[in-house]
């Protein structure tokens, strides 16, 4: 039986970060994922911050950096769009699959093992080491491990046998890139009300001629069309006149996936630890994961390694990982799914009021200065300032109270 310090399960963005993490201190660290390459299939918009590729410890580059956007017109049901403009750059339309790659190789370089095409199929022991059986191109093959890290997506595997539960709902998202004609390729595009209930949709420009348009819908959310994500996004391809006349026809690709929203009660449990999707570690305002997930995966990665150095790897000890975690974004991941719950309540006309109000050049200043698509409540604090305008203050009095 081979064994490792550590073994991570999954090699997307936050498996990657945390196997290079555990690496980097010492631990004999294997990656094991159940896709035969990594990066594919692609479950993910491909827009990401620049803190979220900075927290990857990774520069953008042009081998996976399609297009940079600035800010993003917001379009309601009905009345006048809504344009925030930030200025600067504050995001990357990006190649998933060649980010992914990049991060997986960089794990590789400071130490970590790969094993593609290989699914953890059990986990046994209950303390000093776990022996993982994992499937691997057909064949089982056993390993033993002090610490496991799960890094393995929004239905994960080892957080149910660990006994660690499951996310509060899982949001079903679809994306397709089509021929687009975008006005302003330094901008997304947002549509929010029910043509996609209880979350939004999108319009990711990837250049002058194609965009990723896409949506997110929360099940919980009345929905009277009785229609899915699928059937939504056809009907907001053809039916909203915004989107039909600058869309070209047909599908140059299309990818289907869930994003978790609020983190597991724990992360954590004999020799396991939980990160990213799988722990439910996702912006519950945007379902963005990367920056998240990665500033996670840094403290799992550490935090094994220092198990394995210590010789400890039972639930106290790995306790101090879900500690700190929730002391950097906790507050920050609440508070989103307090803004979260209350925008997706909103009726139609409700939202195009509070879209209206903020059309003001005041409001907008703030929101260009503050606004931070990470951390939202930077934001939310600056806008109940007392200096602020009354007019300010009047359109989110409602929203604070429901929020902080």
């Amino acid at each position: 039986m081979k064994e490792y310090d550590v073994v991570v399960v999954g090699a997307g963005p936050v498996g990657s970060v945390a196997a290079k993490y555990a690496a980097m201190h010492g631990a004999r660290t294997l990656m094991v994922e159940e896709h035969p390459s990594i990066g594919s299939p692609v479950g993910c918009t491909g827009l990401l911050s620049t803190r979220a590729v900075r927290e990857c410890d990774i520069k953008p580059s042009e081998d996976f950096v399609f297009n940079s956007v600035r800010g993003a017109l917001v379009h309601p049901m009905s009345g006048k769009s809504l344009a925030i403009d930030g200025k600067k750059t504050k995001a990357y339309v990006v190649s998933r699959k060649v980010f992914d790659r990049r991060l997986a190789i960089m794990a590789a370089e400071h130490g970590a093992e790969l094993w593609l095409n290989s699914r953890v199929n059990g986990i046994k022991g209950t303390g000093g080491k776990k022996q993982i059986s994992i499937l691997r191109q057909g064949e089982t093959e056993r390993v033993e491990a002090k610490v496991v890290i799960a890094a393995d997506g929004v239905r994960s595997m080892v957080a149910k046998m660990a006994g660690l539960g499951k996310v509060s709902k899982i949001l079903p998202g679809i994306q397709a890139e089509v021929p687009y004609r975008s006005d302003d390729t330094d901008f997304v595009e947002l549509f929010v009300g029910s043509q996609a209930p209880g979350f939004f949709a999108w319009a990711v420009p990837v250049n002058e001629s194609i965009a990723r348009v896409g949506m997110a819908i929360d099940p919980v959310t009345v929905n009277k069309s009785g229609m899915n994500a699928h059937q939504l996004l056809e009907k907001l391809l053809i039916g909203n006149s915004h989107i039909a006349s600058r869309y070209g026809g047909g599908k140059l690709d299309l990818v289907m996936g869930g994003i978790p929203l609020g983190p597991l009660e724990r992360t954590y449990s004999d020799g396991i630890l939980i990160a990213g999707d799988a722990a439910g570690q996702v912006k519950p305002t945007s379902g963005g994961g990367i920056y998240t997930g990665a500033l996670c995966a840094k403290i799992a990665g550490e935090v094994a390694a220092k198990a394995v150095t210590e010789e400890d790897n039972s639930s106290d000890f790995l306790a101090e990982y879900d500690m700190r975690w929730r002391a950097k974004i906790g507050k920050e991941l609440a508070m989103g799914m307090k803004i979260h719950q209350f925008i997706g309540g909103l009726k139609d006309n409700e939202l195009d009021e509070l879209i209206a109000s903020m059309n003001n050049p005041a409001i907008l200043d703030t929101i260009t200065r503050y606004g931070d698509m990470d951390h939202p409540s930077v934001l939310i604090k600056k806008m109940l300032h007392p200096s602020r305008s009354i007019h300010m203050l009047k359109v989110f009095r409602a929203f604070a109270k429901a929020v902080l």
